[in-house]
C-alpha cells in the first residue's frame, strides 16, 4: 500500500467518477489527501464542495477533504503560474493537516505527468468514463443520477409553501410538483413533501381520545389538546428530515408544505405568550431558495376535521409569515387572487429561480490545472 495520495480537483460539482478515483485512492493508500481548489468566479462555495465529498466519504477513515481558494491565472506554459499553482496546493495540503511528502497523485488530465513531477510523485493510471464536471454543469438534470446524495440534496432547488390554515399551501405545493413531473425524465421524480405537524396532531389526538376512553371519559376535542415546546421541538426535527430525504432522492426542485421555519410561528400561534423566541432549528435550515406565501384573503374556509376553525387568526399568522421571513432575510412572494393565478405566479415564481439555479458561474478559462474529469 502506497503512503499518501493526492486527489486535486475543482470538483464543481463532485460527481460519481471523483468518487470511484477517491474510493480507489482509499483502497491504494494509506492516506488520501482530496484538495478543493475553488475560484471566485465559480457558483458553488467551497464550502459547501468540501462537505459533500466529505458526506459521501464519511465511512472512508483514511480520505481527508480539505478546501482552499486559488484566483492565481491558469497557463500550463507559465513556469511562474505553476508556482503559483503548486504553492497552493502546498498549502492546502498542510492546512488539510499532512506535512507528509506526496507518494502518488491522482489526475487523468493532460497535466498530470507535469504535476506529478513537481510533487516528485507517482502518477496514478487513471480511468476515463465519459463523466466531466463540465458536462454535468451544461446538464444538470440530465446528469442528476450521476451526483452523489449530499451533492443532490445541496443542488435542489427547494421551494416552500407557506401560510395560516385553510390558505391553499397543501394544493398549491402538490399542484407544483405535479407541474415539474409533466416535464419527463428525472423531473418524474420531483418530491413533495407534507407537513409532519398535522401527523403529530393526529398522534396527540389519537393518544388522548385512547387516554379518555380509558378512564370512561368524553374524548377531547381538538381544540382541547396541549402542546408544549418538546412537541414543536419534534416537528421541527420530523419536517426538515422529511425534507432532507425527499431532497437527496428526488430531482432537482422540490416542494414543501410548510418548513421548520413555520413551525416556530405555528409555536407562536398555540402557546402564545409562553412561545419561544426564534430557535435553533427555524435559523439552521437547509438552503432556502424561495418561499412562496398563501394570502388569507379570497380564500374560503374549509374544515377538514383538522383545524380549529379560528379565523381571526389567519389574517394575523399571514402578517406574521411576511414580517419574519423578511427579518431573517429570506425570498418569498406573496400568492393572491383564484387558485389559477396563485398557481401561476407559484409556477412563474419558481420557473424563474429553478433557471437560475440550473446555471452555474464559469470557472476560469483557459488550461486549467483542477479541473480534473
Amino acid at each position: 500500500m502506497t503512503g499518501h495520495g493526492l486527489f486535486i480537483g475543482k470538483f464543481y460539482p463532485p460527481h460519481q467518477g471523483h468518487h470511484r478515483v477517491i474510493r480507489q485512492a482509499a483502497l491504494d493508500c494509506e492516506r488520501v489527501t482530496v484538495l478543493v481548489m475553488a475560484s471566485i468566479a465559480e457558483s458553488i462555495s467551497l464550502a459547501e464542495r468540501v462537505s459533500w465529498l466529505q458526506a459521501e466519504h464519511a465511512d472512508d477513515p483514511q480520505v481527508v477533504v480539505a478546501g482552499i481558494r486559488c484566483d492565481a491565472p491558469m497557463d500550463l506554459g507559465d513556469e511562474q503560474v505553476w508556482q503559483a499553482q503548486v504553492a497552493v496546493m502546498q498549502a492546502g495540503i498542510r492546512a488539510a493537516g499532512s506535512d507528509a511528502a506526496v507518494d502518488v497523485v491522482y489526475c487523468g488530465d493532460s497535466y498530470g505527468p507535469e504535476l506529478a513531477r513537481r510533487f516528485n510523485a507517482d502518477l496514478a493510471p487513471m480511468r476515463r468514463d465519459g463523466l466531466s464536471a463540465t458536462g454535468v454543469r451544461s446538464d444538470l438534470a440530465g446528469f442528476w443520477d450521476s451526483l452523489a446524495p449530499a451533492t443532490r440534496a445541496g443542488l435542489t432547488t427547494r421551494i416552500v409553501l407557506l401560510g395560516a390554515e385553510s390558505t391553499g399551501t397543501t394544493t398549491i405545493s402538490t399542484m407544483l410538483a405535479s407541474n415539474y413531473r409533466r416535464r419527463g425524465g428525472v423531473w418524474e421524480r420531483t418530491a413533495w413533501v407534507g407537513e409532519y405537524g398535522r401527523e403529530h396532531t393526529e398522534i396527540k389526538w389519537d393518544k388522548a381520545r385512547s387516554a379518555a376512553r380509558e378512564r370512561g371519559l368524553p374524548e377531547p376535542a381538538l381544540d382541547e389538546i396541549t402542546w408544549d415546546h418538546e412537541d414543536f421541538d419534534t416537528v421541527a426535527f420530523e419536517q426538515t428530515a422529511a425534507e432532507e430525504r425527499a431532497a437527496a432522492q428526488g430531482s432537482p426542485v422540490l416542494t414543501c408544505d410548510t418548513d421548520s421555519f413555520a413551525t416556530f410561528l405555528w409555536e407562536r400561534r398555540y402557546l402564545g405568550a409562553q412561545a419561544r423566541p426564534l430557535q435553533p432549528w427555524a435559523q439552521q435550515l437547509p438552503p432556502r431558495h424561495l418561499y412562496l406565501i398563501t394570502d388569507h384573503e379570497g380564500v374560503p374556509w374549509e374544515d377538514d376535521g383538522m383545524r380549529e376553525g379560528d379565523l381571526s387568526v389567519r389574517a394575523a399568522m399571514t402578517g406574521w409569515f411576511i414580517d419574519e421571513l423578511t427579518a431573517a432575510g429570506h425570498s418569498w412572494v406573496l400568492l393572491t387572487g383564484t387558485l389559477e393565478e396563485r398557481l401561476r405566479l407559484a409556477v412563474r415564481s419558481s420557473d424563474q429561480v429553478l433557471t437560475q439555479r440550473l446555471t452555474f458561474g464559469s470557472p476560469f478559462t483557459g488550461p486549467g490545472f483542477a479541473s480534473p474529469m
